[in-house]
């Protein structure tokens, strides 16, 4: 299990790392920055990197939403599970960390770090119950994918492909609802360093992935979106 929790503690380094860090050093101004396209592929291509990369000791979850669906679906222990998260959490907050160091050190730099929110002053300034509805509902396709790309029948050596692709068509559709979490832990380390309203909105981000992951893993456990 060390090997795993140091690889579920890199991949989650990995992805909030760039994908945050795309949002707040490289920047949402289309004219200046790489645009919301950009901050997209860099979350999709962070999945794809550690999927590869690491994704033979540990599946590369990354993403506690995520192992709450395999939990579910039948495919790890309850004790494994623990572990995940942990370590998830724990790269997610050694991520934001290291890119709040680097992007702290620019005069121009305002404190964001690239975290999720909802309501006036936030991006779209979509309400609560868009967030929610959203967050859930992409979770859960986003977890149906996983599911699917990884069990039977799948072609083989191509799921962090479409598991990094469907990350980044998630955050094409709604960076400007909630800056897109679908992820707890990514959700939570820009959070701790942000405080104020990104920490007290945090529990969206945790109960809408949680409730549409688990969802996604009871219907795959009961064969309705699985293969076999």
């Amino acid at each position: 299990m060390t090997k795993i929790f140091t690889a579920e503690l890199i991949g989650t380094f990995i992805l909030v790392f760039f994908g945050c860090g795309a949002a707040v050093i490289a920047g949402a101004d289309g004219t200046s920055g790489i645009g919301l396209t950009g901050i997209a592929l860099a979350f999709g291509l962070a999945i794809v990197a550690a999927a590869y990369g690491l994704g033979a000791i540990s599946g590369a979850h990354l993403n506690p939403a995520v192992s709450l669906g395999v939990l579910l679906a039948g495919r790890m222990t309850t004790a494994s599970f623990v572990t995940y998260v942990i370590a998830q959490v724990l790269g997610a907050i050694a991520g934001a960390a290291v890119l709040w160091i680097v992007a702290s050190g620019s005069a121009g730099f305002g404190g964001g770090l690239g975290s999720n929110g909802y309501g006036p002053g936030y991006l779209g300034e979509y309400s609560l119950v868009a967030a929610l509805v959203f967050e859930a509902v992409m979770t859960f396709l986003f977890v149906t994918v996983i599911l699917g790309a990884t069990g039977p029948g799948a072609s083989a050596g191509f799921a962090g492909l479409a598991i990094g692709l469907t990350l980044a068509a998630i955050h094409l559709v709604g960076i400007k609802v909630t800056g897109v979490s679908v992820n707890p832990a990514r959700s939570i380390g820009p959070a701790l360093f942000e405080g104020g309203r990104a920490l007290a909105q945090l529990w969206v981000f945790i109960l809408a992935p949680l409730a549409g992951a688990a969802l996604a893993g009871i219907l795959h456990r009961n064969g309705l979106t699985r293969a076999d």
